[in-house]
């Protein structure tokens, strides 16, 4: 294998986002004391709060604002008195505890951790990504963790990349891939960084975009042999 940094995406690539996002999604409004129809305004809130992070990748709005708008425009959209500073405090504790590996995720990253060093480039939130990760038991194998939140900048911007490279041991492009499963943020930045990129895509979507993989897998537990056949 010619690589020897794996620059991994998080949520959906080695950590269940969905699964973990629903849980604390349901423990926060319970703890608000909602008990009806969560499923519903959940619904609601994942397009609002989809929205918000697009606006967010392409500058538009602060971290900040994103972590509260979200929970204000789904209440105000239910016609819910509840606060949203509130809700994003509980849910953003709830999330760094409601960790649910993707299944190959621990044994993937050991057999990358003994090739080469392995990075985590994350577009969440600081704190609560590196609570994660230790909740996962991937630590262990870990080298750096690199935020769109301490950088600045997030994928697919350039200059994200660039910063998350130089908290590597070494960095050579001709040795550096990431494995990510959105287009438009990992493999996209990938391709405008001039690195190798592995598309993570276990629905086994359609590639419409401008994005251009490198290679592609449907389970991590493919990823290792896809990026020996580069």
């Amino acid at each position: 294998m010619k690589h020897r940094l794996f620059l991994f995406d998080l949520d959906d690539t080695l950590l269940d986002f969905k699964a973990s996002e629903r849980l604390s999604f349901v423990r926060t409004m319970q703890g608000l004391g909602l008990k009806e129809d969560i499923d519903g305004i959940f619904l609601q809130y994942q397009a609002i709060n989809l929205a918000l992070w697009r606006r967010f990748e392409e500058g538009m709005v602060s971290k900040d604002v994103l972590k509260v708008e979200r929970f204000r425009q789904t209440f105000q959209q239910n016609g819910l008195a509840l606060d949203p500073e509130a809700a994003s405090a509980l849910y953003l504790e709830s999330l760094s505890e409601s960790v649910v590996l993707i299944d190959g995720a621990r044994r993937l990253c050991e057999t990358l951790a003994a090739i080469g060093e392995i990075g985590i480039i994350t577009n969440g939130v600081d704190s609560i990504q590196h609570q994660r990760i230790a909740a996962s038991g991937l630590g262990q194998y870990v080298s750096f963790v690199a935020t769109s939140e301490a950088c600045g900048h997030a994928k697919p911007d350039s200059r994200f990349f660039d910063y998350s490279t130089r908290m590597a041991r070494r960095f050579a492009k001709g040795e550096t891939v990431i494995v990510g499963d959105r287009l438009d943020a990992d493999i996209l930045g990938a391709n405008r960084f001039g690195i190798d990129s592995c598309w993570f895509n276990p629905g086994r979507l359609v590639n419409d975009s401008q994005a251009r993989p490198s290679c592609e897998a449907a389970s991590l537990y493919e990823v290792a042999p896809r990026l020996a056949q580069l």
